[in-house]
């Protein structure tokens, strides 16, 4: 752990956050690193707008919490923590859209986390309760506003699928564990060609996470009234540009001709199903119809690590971070 001077020490606007951390002992924490002057030993680099993100565009420090919790707070337990392709956006002054609010340098990063409940003054949560968040701290403990969490209850109990990825082994997964019918090999397979032997009816429904030239090559073969979920634009995130990223006119021009809508999917826009599709999700897992790949990176300090490989297609499935497995 890399501990920071007294007058170094992490501040954030416990407002936005809403997790609290104090001085320079106890429980780990991730802050988001610029500048040289984080501390004296340690340069952390800019992705800036254009540019990779690196590891060392994090820092662990150690930090303690308040010892009493003021009404409606809880003091959690991190158990996981999830990075995901979207988080790039927030490593800009920037981020692009209203939703969401770039990462303060110095101040402790956030993002979707699971964890369980130690201690409580919100009347919704007690000892023990597992809850999640999309505002979690990157901390081994914290102390967070009750109003951010919801908790995991007891849980009860296409015609044609191809997915897209850029390796044999995750075309292997998906076609042999997953259950789709064919997989292409962005890096390896001609797209347009594939698709064609794929799908030789054309595409009626595309969940774009990629954009870019793949997402561009699919959109040419779109049916007629075909939909597409732009849920993520991971080849985009590393350059200056909009989001959604602009089209390339000819590609707009086919989104006119076939009417064909391009939604954007956001998950806040769905928070009061949050529960719901938990339950949903649990029991389609259990039974079989739903399949699940993990790539389990643990500890804290290797956070920044796991989010410079999950940009780079280093993962299979989601990408994690085990914080604490007590």
């Amino acid at each position: 752990m890399i501990k920071p001077r007294p007058h170094l020490a992490p501040r954030m606007d416990v407002n936005d956050p809403k997790a609290l951390l104090e001085k320079e002992e106890g429980s780990s924490l991730l802050c988001p690193g610029q500048y040289l002057s984080f501390n004296q030993h340690h340069k952390n680099r800019s992705s800036g707008k254009n540019g990779e993100p690196v590891a060392e565009n994090f820092r662990t420090e150690e930090g303690y919490l308040p010892q009493d919790l003021q009404e409606g707070q809880v003091k959690v337990c991190t158990k996981y923590l999830s990075v995901d392709p979207y988080m790039r956006c927030r490593m800009n002054e920037d981020t692009g859209v209203d939703y969401l609010r770039p990462w303060q340098v110095s101040s402790v990063v956030t993002g979707g986390g699971v964890g369980v409940v130690e201690e409580s003054k919100h009347q919704k949560f007690q000892q023990c309760d597992v809850v999640t968040s999309f505002s979690w701290p990157w901390q081994s403990r914290a102390v967070v506003d009750g109003e951010i969490l919801t908790k995991i209850g007891r849980l009860e109990g296409c015609a044609r699928v191809v997915g897209i990825c850029g390796t044999d082994e995750k075309c292997q997964v998906l076609v042999c564990e997953m259950g789709f019918d064919a997989a292409i090999n962005y890096k390896r397979d001609n797209i347009a060609e594939k698709l064609l032997e794929y799908c030789p009816a054309g595409v009626d429904t595309y969940f774009d996470n990629v954009g870019g030239d793949t997402s561009n090559t699919v959109i040419s073969q779109m049916n007629q009234n075909s939909h597409i979920i732009l849920c993520g634009q991971i080849s985009q995130y590393n350059k200056d540009v909009p989001y959604p990223p602009p089209l390339p006119p000819h590609i707009e021009a086919i989104l006119n001709e076939r009417n064909i809508t391009r939604e954007r999917f956001m998950v806040l826009n769905y928070s009061d199903k949050h529960e719901a599709g938990l339950v949903q999700l649990s029991q389609w897992l259990k039974e079989g119809k739903l399949k699940v790949r993990e790539t389990v990176v643990k500890g804290l300090e290797n956070i920044g690590a796991a989010f410079q490989s999950m940009m780079k297609g280093g993962n299979i499935g989601k990408q994690i971070v085990l914080v604490s497995d007590g």
